[in-house]
């Protein structure tokens, strides 16, 4: 009996601890946004997990968070150098590091545990570490080193071979190797390499930035390269956007005139530990190494050139002949502050085989990549030394067969207009890279230092005919994480889904552009129109802090934020000295709010708020009778633009934010006054600019409609929107929208359940529209609704917000707080879509809408991430039986339906998996 009666009491005890066991897990634990970042620079660095559970309604109700920096401690849940204790919090994301000092060059490896709702304690997370670089001036005692030729003086020099420097530095590590590290900046760009193996898959590093503010360097692990022994670190620099020519954009604005340049130089460390706990440090100095390279000419805009004879065997390597190299000098190098590149470094991302190739003259082949995209040709070629092979790159061909150049020409630089680059510049800026065999088999080539915006490659020189094998295309961008996934009913909706990711990965080179071969350039509202749609699609949580850190470094000394960062001297219909239009300036606060909006982040309003602050001085010491009255406005649209309403309300746009930013803060009195101010700007847009008792907004266009209702300016709401509905018929339910107002009709159909107005707009296939586009044989979204011949571009994103819409309003996927902290399903079925479904990827884990509907019943799958709340939109008639797996909701532990509204059912619901079935 005493036996039994001890199993009994040893099963009873095993019980409670399994029934106490919380249902949480942490996971996919960050540094800055980043998994294990290698090289940070950031004092106080924030920290943040995703919990992961197996039951419904799991709450995190305090955490606990360990620092160490070794490995031991960490491994027995000891933290040496920050214990936080546990802290009462729901909070996951975003958490400060309170602990020691930080200390340069130095892994800290950190775990989490979590308790639940019911003060359950979960096990200790799998170690992640983060990795400090520099963390002060002085931490660098790497010198920028150069060769010693000097920079051309006359505009057309610059067009001729400069070919590219090497630099090369052979050194012992005489001992057993724990780690090494490289710190490198080489500008414009650089490629690394050490004992003749490149060090790493990234390219066209580092991020382009405003070099008299900041320059970006790169940290890499090198231990499992670098041998015990003899060693050899090589780089092979290009001009990038450091070095550029001299060439007049649109005949007026040359790049040298407003970035601090310089000829090609790079900057960069080793660091070794020793096994034994030595360190030695290989820094650059004039004891470098430097000679020519192959790489004879480079540029963004126009391409690169390529003698393969001029290759110098083996440079990297320690079997590297010495003749011909020479010291390196040091020199001054940018001024801007040595920071690490947290952005996603670009990478070649897809290899795209070709689908056809036609030989379209004498020595003239036309190779169709079958898809628009950004990047290089990679060829392999045989044929005799001197021998040269050109590759031209075009989005389109002619009705001829022959290669349409005219939509990617850099600058619109093109004869025909008889728009001039400048002295020395090509009459037709086309893109085009040459390669010179060296006569040795068969070579295999790919330009490093520039990339180009094509479909189509016209090839000649080629020794014989060029087969599907021997040319392929790389598609390069800033690898940024997916982090969402759509698809419908609709075919077409699928196809442009597709189509605006490959126009999405096309202008993401550092930097967001508008379009990736006239161009290239980060334009503000490109960015304020689809920033949305990038966060639902990609990880934009470090790129977009690189683009706020862009237009601040650009901030004009009166506060006037530029059009472009960085700055290219562009500054169309701006305010004064290189200021730019208020719609353009928005992505400076526009960014801020959204990186706080997705990701939670409080800390970029933070230190962006004096540049906000400044930005609302200008404004005020530049409005016109309490209002602005220019600006580019819609661009793109295809009725009369309303510039001068437009100007106005991107002004009352940018004070309605900084009352946002001072309440967030907590500033009550700047909240107070931005908000009087706001309330004075729209009272004065209305007097202005609305035709009383009719509705009617300025020129009335769908375009002037939209501003006024998406601004939320018409007291007349009813009577403005039956206008923007008439415009829509006037134009047979097509858009004539352009740049911002796209946009803002899906987010106006959206928030007043109008869903099928959306989606009539959207499905047309007839011009204009997207359906127009694909109909017309796109792979990338066009910058015009016309297709482009000559001048607009077959690649540029700002018509991608249609993508937000997929997800906001097709699969219904919002935030409901800041970070996703709650969330709002609201699917929108409308027209004739059946279903739909997607998911994405927050900051707290991932959301996934799935429905299916028919004549009578509504299906919806929901999955809502541990430690988040949801309302879910259930399309329903009011009080028609509801079920969730097969249950009367009634009946569901953790759901409570608050209600009916606007034809759903609405339900408050925890963490988990839901299948939710309604009448519909």
């Amino acid at each position: 009996m005493t036996h039994r009666f001890y199993l009994i009491s040893i099963f009873l005890v095993l019980t409670s601890l399994v029934s106490a066991a919380p249902s949480l897990r942490p996971a996919r634990l960050t540094c800055e946004y980043v998994q294990n970042p290698l090289g940070i620079a950031v004092f106080s660095p924030r920290l943040s997990w995703t919990l992961n559970a197996d039951q419904r309604n799991q709450k995190q109700s305090a955490y606990e968070v360990l620092v160490s920096d070794n490995v031991a401690d960490i491994k027995q849940a000891k933290g040496n150098i920050w214990k936080s204790g546990k802290v009462k919090s729901s909070q996951s994301v975003n958490i400060e590091y309170k602990g020691a000092a930080l200390k340069p060059f130095t892994r800290y490896r950190w775990r989490v545990r979590v308790f639940d709702q019911d003060g359950n304690a979960t096990g200790w997370s799998e170690p992640a570490w983060f990795e400090t670089a520099m963390l002060n001036a002085n931490d660098w005692q790497a010198k920028w080193i150069a060769d010693d030729r000097k920079q051309f003086e006359k505009p057309e020099d610059f067009y001729g071979d400069d070919p590219m420097p090497l630099f090369r530095k052979a050194f012992d590590a005489n001992k057993k190797i724990a780690s090494a590290r490289l710190y490198v900046s080489g500008l414009g760009y650089y490629e690394a390499y050490l004992n003749g193996q490149k060090i790493s898959d990234h390219v066209l590093d580092p991020g382009w930035t405003t070099y008299k503010k900041q320059v970006l360097y790169v940290t890499h692990d090198i231990t499992s390269m670098l041998k015990q022994g003899s060693n050899v670190i090589g780089f092979m620099l290009g001009n990038g956007w450091y070095n550029p020519l001299p060439l007049t954009l649109f005949g007026r604005f040359n790049l040298r005139n407003h970035q601090q340049t310089g000829r090609p130089c790079v900057k960069a460390q080793i660091h070794v530990k020793y096994t034994d706990g030595s360190k030695e440090t290989i820094a650059t100095n004039e004891s470098w190494q430097t000679a020519t390279g192959p790489v004879v000419r480079n540029n963004v805009y126009l391409g690169e050139r390529y003698d393969a004879r001029l290759e110098r065997n083996n440079w990297s390597a320690t079997s590297a002949p010495d003749k011909g190299w020479k010291n390196a000098v040091t020199v001054e190098g940018p001024s801007g502050e040595l920071t690490p590149q947290m952005a996603p470094p670009i990478r070649v991302t897809k290899v795209v085989k070709p689908v056809k190739i036609t030989e379209v003259g004498k020595d003239t082949f036309i190779v169709d990549m079958g898809q628009n995209f950004a990047g290089v040709a990679r060829l392999k070629v045989k044929g005799k030394a001197g021998s040269k092979v050109s590759l031209r790159y075009g989005e389109d061909i002619h009705p001829t067969g022959r290669l349409n150049y005219l939509t990617t020409t850099a600058g619109h630089i093109k004869e025909i207009w008889n728009l001039k680059g400048g002295a020395g510049a090509p009459k037709t800026a086309w893109q085009q890279d040459i390669y010179t065999l060296k006569g040795e088999g068969i070579e295999q080539w790919a330009p490093r230092f520039t990339f180009h915006g094509f479909r189509f490659v016209e090839i000649t020189g080629w020794p014989g005919k060029p087969n599907l094998t021997d040319i392929e295309g790389l598609r390069m961008n800033s690898d940024m994480p997916e982090s969402g996934t759509f698809a419908s009913s609709n075919e077409m909706f699928n196809r442009l889904q597709e189509a605006i990711k490959w126009t999405f990965l096309s202008n993401v080179f550092s930097v967001q552009s508008d379009c990736p071969g006239r161009e290239k350039m980060g334009y503000g509202a490109d960015i304020v129109v689809t920033s949305e749609a990038f966060m639902y699609n990609f990880d934009m949580s470090s790129f977009y802090r690189k683009t706020v850190r862009d237009f601040a470094h650009e901030q004009q000394p009166d506060g006037g934020i530029t059009e472009i960062a960085p700055y290219t001297g562009i500054a169309d219909r701006g305010y004064g000295g290189e200021s730019g239009p208020l719609g353009w300036q928005l992505a400076f606060p526009f960014l801020q709010k959204k990186l706080y909006e997705f990701y939670g982040d409080k800390r970029i309003i933070e230190e962006n708020y004096p540049g906000v602050q400044k930005q609302m001085d200008f404004l005020k010491s530049k409005e016109v009778d309490g209002l602005f009255h220019w600006d580019i406005s819609d661009h793109e649209a295809l009725d009369p633009r309303p510039e001068a309403f437009s100007a106005a309300a991107f002004y009352y746009h940018h004070v309605l934010l900084a009352s946002e930013f001072a309440g967030i803060l907590g500033k009550k009195d700047d909240s107070l006054k931005y908000a009087s101010w706001s309330k004075k700007i729209k009272d004065a847009i209305v007097r202005k600019y609305l035709v009383p008792k009719t509705g009617r907004f300025d020129n009335a266009t769908q375009s002037a409609q939209l501003f006024a209702l998406g601004y939320n300016f018409s007291p007349e709401k009813e009577a403005s929107m039956k206008v923007l509905m008439d415009e829509y018929a006037r134009h047979n339910w097509h858009v004539s929208t352009g740049i911002f107002t796209t946009k803002m009709m899906f987010d106006l159909m959206r928030g007043t359940n109008q869903n099928d107005v959306a989606y009539r707009v959207a499905n047309q296939r007839t011009f204009p529209g997207w359906g127009h586009m694909l109909e017309n044989g796109a792979t990338t979204l066009w910058e015009s609704w016309k297709k482009p011949d000559n001048a607009t571009t077959l690649n540029h994103p700002m018509f991608g917000s249609i993508s937000e819409w997929f997800y906001r309003s097709v699969l219904g996927i919002n935030a409901a707080a800041p970070g996703f902290e709650k969330i709002q399903i609201k699917p929108q079925p409308a027209g004739d879509l059946t279903w739909a479904k997607g998911s994405y990827h927050s900051i707290r884990g991932s959301i996934v809408s799935d429905w299916k509907k028919d004549a009578q019943t509504f299906t919806l799958r929901v999955s809502i991430p541990a430690n988040t709340t949801a309302e879910v939109w259930v399309p329903s008639k009011e009080n028609a039986t509801i079920t969730e797996n097969g249950k009367s909701i009634n009946g569901v532990t953790g759901l409570k339906l608050t209600g009916y509204r606007d034809g759903y059912a609405v339900i408050e619901v925890g963490s988990g998996d839901y299948y939710f079935k309604s009448n519909f």
